[in-house]
């Protein structure tokens, strides 16, 4: 499933921005149906223009009936009814979206039979100061085991002591989840983390689910401002 919102806050109408000749959101709705690694792939937006021009392109896409604060409340309205184990959410900004930074998201449910994770997403390391102090990067710290700690747009951790090797990564907007846990999260009240970052991440944790992280390389580029879609661009080219 990509959410795909017109108003954004940062960048309003960017999804509908010219990228290499096609818009952000038909670059990203190509870009994931040619992983070929679902079974379905869907735009679900609360935006006539978005919606004509997915239909207009032959792809998929679903109306929202209600309105909603964040990605994660838009796919399960559009899942609620659907029979599936495994939802990916693909951010609509991202047309550089890779096939096997996806596979590795998709593997972690396939040996965990005693479904002890609700949901997965995927982090990058980096070593930038100015990506590391930026709140525009959300920041992800882990356990032992891969699972999220903390999410956060200051940076974690904070290094008060410099040479204990601290590695720095960034949170990457795709997530896949198990269906219960997308419905539990429809249903639960934003808490106070949540609230203050701006981050849905955090309410998963706020009610005890537990996040696996997967690690990738592959950097990619968000669409968050018209810099970004410049960036973009270049790269596309």
């Amino acid at each position: 499933m990509i959410p795909a919102r017109y108003a954004a806050s940062r960048f309003p109408g960017k999804l509908m921005q010219d990228l290499g000749g096609k818009t952000v959101i038909l670059r990203t709705y190509e870009a994931t149906v040619a992983t070929k690694l679902f079974d379905d792939v869907i735009v679900v937006t609360d935006s006539e223009i978005i919606y004509k021009e997915i239909e207009d392109n032959g792809g998929k896409v679903i109306m929202s009936k209600k309105e909603h604060d964040c990605g994660s409340d838009r796919i399960a309205e559009a899942v609620e009814s659907l029979n599936i184990d495994v939802v990916v959410n693909v951010q609509g900004d991202e047309p550089f979206t890779d096939a096997a930074s996806l596979a590795k998201l998709i593997d972690v449910f396939k040996d965990d039979d005693n479904k002890n994770i609700d949901l997965a997403s995927l982090m990058v390391h980096i070593t930038d100061e100015d990506e590391i102090n930026n709140p525009n990067t959300v920041k992800v710290i882990i356990d032992q085991s891969d699972f999220a700690l903390y999410f956060s747009r200051s940076p974690i951790p904070y290094p008060r002591d410099k040479n204990t090797g601290v590695k720095y990564y960034k949170h990457k907007g795709i997530y896949a989840f198990r269906k219960e846990a997308l419905m539990d999260f429809y249903t639960l009240p934003m808490q106070t983390l949540e609230a203050t970052e701006k981050l849905e991440q955090l309410r998963y944790l706020e009610y005890g689910k537990r996040i696996k992280m997967v690690e990738t390389n592959v950097q990619g580029i968000e669409i968050d401002t018209p810099a970004d879609l410049e960036r973009a661009k270049k790269v596309w080219k």
